[in-house]
């Protein structure tokens, strides 16, 4: 064979995954470098060559960014000429160097879309209407009902996903309406009912599940078609004309999909019939996919949290509606003529719903087509009742007076609310008694190098310069007296240092935010900071106590002792901390009152609260969202100032730097752009804030 037939011979997997090891050896994920190779092997040897070049290019830049590259290869040169597949490359790393690794990936992993630009065929991009789309879905809806890019249309009931760029229509128009249409399809399966039935447990009857489910998307779209047609006949036109006539195999399913009492169970139905027939399923312009799964789990969370919201506001009012005498208060619904919660009755009064609740009222209604019974159960005479709590401890019990009362700032009037806000304190419920020592060992590295540090700062001596004696010289005061007595000037006998040890004197009162928004990875993160930071304080010995806090509105303001100052950090505080949990809102102000009140009793001379927290005060159905808990919590601040305590935030709020610096001053908080920084950074903020 020539040296020119050697050159040209395509390279075999074995010599293509050793090319690739020294390729992307930097890669986290080189070991799927066979998987590569083998989809490499298929190819040309220009084609090889073309993507091993450009590999190699962009793992200097970035080792992942030249695996992704690798890894898509062999579909981008499906669409895309050698030139194109060049034009692919240099965009994401424009894009690596623009915005940095996460867009960069987006960018190639956009393929058909970049392919369909470089094509030169008419198209729109999501982008120019996406804000359009967003308010004509929620004029549908009445519910806050996002659109997001996607790699293709579906929706989890919660958020609309669209293709970034459609090229479907013959000019651009054409494709913003389809855009149009498409959002309107996926509105209808949440308005009318598509995922009201297990969807994923009546599509496992079928072996071919998968084309099961893709007869009933499209039978699903005739029935929400007919639905639209009634409600909306304006749209209905719209979205026929871009979609045209019916597939023949369809025209049946139309008429028996039609009435208005049709339901997804009559799509299904169906679907045995047309995977019985053995015919292939047509598709359809805009009717996009099903995600039964994800849907569902979307679904049932939205319920979960809908269903406690509505059913706290009327645990409220109910207890402020008037009462019968000897009797519970009567809670009656009166619906509108279109099946919405129109008002609420509490012994025969109309009361009216804060904005989040009649939201909430109006989304299950959509969800469920009426308000569940547990919504509508009676809650007690009580002025707060925890629907997500099912025991019946004591701090739960709905008669309960007060622990304190305390006032809270209304810069409206500038003046205070005086003994507005009610305080409960309890303890948080032991979690998992495994937690603590599972994160105490995979963190153990960390805690040691925290806690070393911390140990080098309980060790160190303070230095007095300029002493008339000590146990060192101090060359300032040599090099000072030395010119004076060159200039003629008596020098002064100051000229020694004086080690005295450096004895701490600190109590720190950490406020962790317990409210709803810090489920999942923020709460995780506190924990885990929490664990690391008490690991490591022990080593220094000074009084610290940990308190959650949350609540609903005014009259339930909860503070959740954790570890108290003077608790030992035994196996009780540990699994406390294991059981800290996401709850209800962020009433801050009154957190910070009750805390300061208990720091400031502690015997010592430096006093520190430390926030944790993902956000902005926040309230339930009230005015305290916004300026006026931005002010009262500022005030709180000031008040514990005034007190010597110094004040302190570390939050992930992207958004922070608005209102933070104005509650808390300009040196006084960090913002996080990522939760998992949250351990090491309140680690390090401790040992600042306390070195001197």
């Amino acid at each position: 064979m020539t040296s020119s037939g050697q050159s040209s011979r395509k390279l075999f997997e074995h010599e293509l995954e050793e090319r690739l090891d020294q390729l992307l050896f930097a890669s986290p994920s080189h070991r799927s470098i066979t998987r590569l190779a083998t989809g490499l092997e298929p190819l040309s040897r220009a084609r090889q060559d073309l993507v091993l070049h450009w590999a190699g290019v962009t793992a200097q830049t970035c080792a992942e960014i030249g695996h992704l590259i690798v890894s898509l290869a062999p579909k981008a040169l499906d669409l895309l000429d050698a030139d194109d597949f060049e034009a692919w490359v240099l965009a994401a790393l424009d894009s690596y160097d623009r915005q940095g690794l996460r867009p960069a990936m987006e960018s190639l992993r956009n393929l058909e879309a970049f392919a369909t630009e470089r094509s030169g065929a008419p198209f729109a991009r999501l982008a120019e209407v996406e804000g359009r789309l967003t308010r004509f879905v929620q004029g549908l809806s009445g519910r806050p009902l996002a659109v997001r890019a996607g790699n293709a249309a579906w929706t989890d009931t919660d958020t609309i996903f669209l293709p970034e760029l459609l090229a479907a229509m013959p000019d651009a128009e054409g494709n913003r309406r389809l855009y149009k249409a498409m959002a309107a399809h996926l509105w209808a399966q949440t308005r009318y009912g598509t995922f009201s039935a297990d969807l994923d447990a009546a599509l496992d009857r079928w072996p071919d599940r998968q084309r099961a489910l893709a007869w009933l998307t499209l039978l699903e779209a005739v029935r929400l078609d007919s639905r639209i047609g009634a409600e909306l006949p304006g749209l209905a036109a719209e979205m026929a004309e871009l979609r045209g006539p019916w597939p023949e195999v369809l025209v049946p399913a139309v008429a028996r999909l039609a009435a208005a009492t049709a339901t997804v169970r009559d799509s299904l139905d169906l679907v045995a019939e047309f995977v019985a027939a053995g015919g292939v399923p047509p598709r359809l312009t805009f009717a996009g996919t099903l995600d039964p799964a994800a849907a569902r789990l979307v679904r049932a969370e939205r319920i979960a949290r809908e269903t406690k919201v509505l059913r706290n506001a009327l645990a409220a009012l109910k207890s402020s509606g008037g009462r019968k005498q000897g009797g519970e208060p009567l809670l009656e619904l009166v619906p509108t003529d279109e099946g919405g919660p129109a008002e609420f009755r509490v012994d025969g009064e109309v009361v009216t719903l804060p904005p989040e609740a009649q939201a909430a009222a109006q989304s299950l209604v959509q969800d469920l087509g009426e308000l569940p019974p547990e919504v509508l159960t009676p809650a007690g005479p009580g002025g707060w009742a925890p629907t997500d709590r099912i025991d019946n401890t004591p701090e739960q019990i709905s008669d309960r007076a007060a622990d304190w009362r305390y006032d809270e700032w209304d810069y409206h009037r500038s003046a205070y609310r005086k003994g507005w806000c009610h305080v409960y304190e309890m303890q948080v419920a032991p979690g998992d008694a495994d937690y603590v020592s599972e994160v105490s060992t995979r963190y153990r590295l960390l805690i040691n190098q925290i806690r070393r540090r911390f140990e080098a700062v309980r060790g160190e001596d303070r230095v007095l310069g300029r002493q008339p004696e000590g146990e060192e010289i101090d060359l300032d005061a040599q090099v000072d007296a030395h010119i004076d007595r060159r200039s003629g000037i008596e020098p002064s006998p100051r000229l020694f240092c004086r080690r005295i040890r450096n004895e701490r004197s600190m109590a720190a009162m950490f406020m962790v935010d317990m409210s709803g928004s810090t489920k999942g990875w923020v709460n995780d993160a506190e924990r885990e900071s929490l664990i690391m930071l008490c690991e490591a304080i022990e080593a220094l010995g000074d009084d610290y106590a940990i308190y959650g806090f949350s609540g609903w509105t005014r009259t339930r303001c909860d503070i959740y002792r954790i570890k108290a100052f003077g608790d030992r950090y035994d196996e009780t505080v540990r699994r406390r901390i294991a059981g800290i949990e996401a709850k209800d809102y962020t009433r801050m102000g009154v957190a910070i009152r009750h805390l300061t009140r208990l720091l400031a009793a502690q015997p010592v001379r430096h006093k520190l609260l430390v926030t944790l927290s993902d956000g902005r005060p926040d309230d339930f159905g009230d005015e305290y969202r916004g300026a006026y808990g931005i002010e009262d919590t500022r005030r709180a601040l000031q008040e514990a100032r005034r007190q010597g305590i110094r004040s302190y935030c570390v939050t992930i709020d992207r958004s922070g730097a608005d209102y933070l610096k104005h509650m808390y001053g300009p040196a006084a908080y960090s913002v996080l752009d990522d939760v998992g920084k949250l351990p090491l950074k309140l680690a390090d903020i401790y040992r600042r804030l306390t070195a001197n």
